[in-house]
């Protein structure tokens, strides 16, 4: 496996690197987020993840090891493929990826061009005890918040509010507070529906 490439950068677009090694060029597939961290520098390195099918052998490159571990954490996932786990990394940084994860924000991850409710919500359970594991992350103010969101949600929608309305004030409520209660949730919302 090759871990990392290191050598001239001689072509560079959004979506893939050539570099030039030892009179080799490698192309490397990338995502925004690390194109968007490629300097002026004429050496570089990258860190990277071969893929090897019956009819192809891919390479991606990574501006970092910690963006490339989230790209194998996503291709391990059931669905998800390289080109969806790259256009994830495109759509939003690997630290916004783990806190979608860790807070079961499946909407969020839906938001991603090729991902469904179900892929969504399997790419969840698989992840979410890794991600908490590994990159140690506040599983409880994230789940606490979450719920409280949730019951306040569900509460609105049996009182006959719009679901879409309901959830645009809900979230604009919690970005100024992020502790209340699911009443006082429910009791500020009542005010601004």
């Amino acid at each position: 496996m090759i871990t990392h490439i290191q050598g001239k950068l001689v072509e560079k677009t959004p979506t893939y690197v050539v570099i030039d090694c030892g009179g080799v060029g490698y192309i490397l597939h990338i995502s925004l987020n690390t194109f968007s961290k490629i300097n002026t520098e004429e050496k570089q390195k990258f860190f990277t993840h071969l893929i090897v099918k019956e009819d192809s052998q891919t390479l991606f490159g990574f501006k970092d090891n910690m963006e490339r571990e989230i790209f194998r954490l996503l291709i391990s996932v059931s669905g998800i493929g390289a080109s969806i786990a790259r256009t994830m990394l495109s759509s939003m940084t690997p630290k916004q990826v783990q806190q979608a994860i860790a807070s079961s924000d499946v909407a969020t991850i839906q938001s991603v061009k090729g991902i469904g409710a179900k892929t969504a919500q399997r790419l969840i359970i698989d992840l979410k005890d890794k991600i908490l594991k590994t990159y140690d992350l506040d599983e409880v103010s994230m789940v606490q918040n979450n719920t409280n969101k949730d019951e306040a949600l569900s509460a609105l929608e049996v009182l006959g509010f719009n679901k879409k309305q309901s959830e645009r004030v809900i979230d604009s409520i919690l970005k100024q507070n992020t502790d209340l209660s699911v009443e006082a949730i429910i009791k500020q919302a009542l005010k601004k529906i």
